[in-house]
């Protein structure tokens, strides 16, 4: 795979910036990047096999319960914007060291926390960390290996697969060995410390290139009156939505189905071990510029999925969530890739992406929350299924009307 730009002139204005001594750090900026990944889901999955033990705690309700998800997904869409900005002010990896820091005192804080006020303002910080890094981290990519940008990001997604499956399988048997649901979420703080040890000994052999300033010089506007960003955008929320609405009610949706509990805390492994299968299989099958028809099938998985949730939970669990999360895996892999596929420039690219991750995580923290409204007003999870369900059938529809422009085509065809 080549660049597009070929010769560092063109990559500087760009804003793809070479470093010196790239090649002799390539494997420590990839060890450093993976250990960060790894740490940036489990503070945030690990709730979902313990939420009715926290729940029992603080005596939460169903809406309550749902903002633990809701709150970093919702900060995951607001801190798209003034990231940036912080970065130029700060540097880069000086702000992914102090995210990293915020996110583990954070997992410690909420682990002890005395009470729901403290509960809500530690997920914040959660939240804040989260999404400060992985804001970082795909400018540090774009920047770092401009020539390997589609290789190394199958590395970084890859990595937080693996991290969000960690904490899915392992939470709830710790806490049961441990008798404390605080020591098995608290735990994942050592991960989120390791992370930014790593950065730190990767920023000591790197040199810090303020891949912001590039960017802000050469400044794209969000492309707000775009009808093409706006699809995507409402494609990405969707897929996010249905995500994060499962990641953070499915162990108590297959209680009230009447599955035993360790079971269904267990399931949520299968929702999560199974984007590790489907990121990189679906990257790697979609090869055409014209994706409609891998966001329609990945689309049409996940609908089939959820039907089968909502209205035979006992017919091969396991097997309906995993490749339901197949799906999942799909839609967000190829979702991410739309801004690039319609744009012409980083520097549009990161404009239109930044518009993604905003209007993305916006809408998909409702998911969560709207889950946990309708279970405390109906009593029971059937409205919250047609909710589900009604989300995939739009994400569906617009996987129809994603055709990239013609002339992508081209630009396409130099990166393969």
């Amino acid at each position: 795979m080549q660049s597009i730009y070929p010769n560092p002139q063109q990559n500087a204005a760009a804003g793809i910036v070479s470093h010196p001594g790239q090649k002799k750090n390539t494997v420590l900026g990839i060890a450093g990047l993976v250990l960060v990944a790894l740490a940036l889901r489990p503070s945030l999955v690990s709730v979902g096999p313990v939420l009715p033990l926290i729940s029992q705690t603080f005596h939460l309700s169903h809406t309550t319960a749902s903002l633990l998800t809701a709150i970093p997904d919702l900060l995951m869409g607001l801190m798209a914007l003034p990231t940036p900005w912080l970065a130029h002010r700060l540097g880069r990896d000086k702000l992914i060291i102090i995210a990293m820091f915020i996110l583990s005192v954070s997992t410690v804080a909420r682990a002890f926390s005395p009470n729901p006020f403290v509960l809500l303002l530690t997920t914040a910080g959660v939240g804040t960390g989260i999404a400060v890094t992985g804001a970082l981290l795909s400018g540090f990519i774009k920047s770092s290996y401009a020539n390997r940008a589609v290789l190394v990001m199958g590395v970084y997604t890859t990595a937080l697969c693996i991290g969000s499956t960690i904490p899915a399988f392992l939470t709830a048997p710790i806490a049961s060995l441990t008798g404390s649901w605080r020591f098995a979420t608290g735990i994942y703080a050592l991960l989120c410390f390791i992370g930014m040890i790593a950065w730190y000994v990767l920023s000591r052999h790197h040199k810090n290139v303020n891949t912001a300033n590039v960017q802000l010089s050469k400044h794209v506007s969000l492309p707000w009156r775009n009808l093409s960003a706006w699809k995507i955008a409402i494609f990405f929320a969707c897929n996010n939505l249905l995500f994060y609405a499962l990641l953070a009610w499915l162990p108590l949706m297959f209680l009230e189905a009447g599955k035993p509990g360790a079971s269904a805390n267990s399931i949520l492994g299968y929702l999560t071990s199974a984007l590790i299968v489907g990121t990189p299989a679906v990257s790697a099958l979609s090869r055409s510029h014209d994706r409609r028809i891998w966001l329609a099938c990945c689309s049409l998985l996940t609908l089939a999925g959820i039907l089968m949730i909502a209205f035979l939970p006992s017919v091969f669990p396991e097997f309906v969530v995993f490749f339901t999360s197949l799906g999942l895996a799909g839609t967000f892999t190829l979702g991410m890739t739309l801004p690039l596929d319609n744009t012409n420039s980083p520097a549009e690219t990161n404009a239109w992406t930044a518009f993604t991750l905003l209007i993305g995580y916006l809408i998909a923290a409702t998911g969560p929350l709207c889950v946990g409204i309708l279970r405390d007003l109906t009593g029971s999870f059937s409205s919250s299924y047609f909710l589900l369900i009604s989300v995939s059938v739009i994400m569906l529809l617009l996987s129809f009307t994603l055709k990239p422009p013609a002339q992508k085509s081209m630009e396409r065809t130099a990166w393969k």
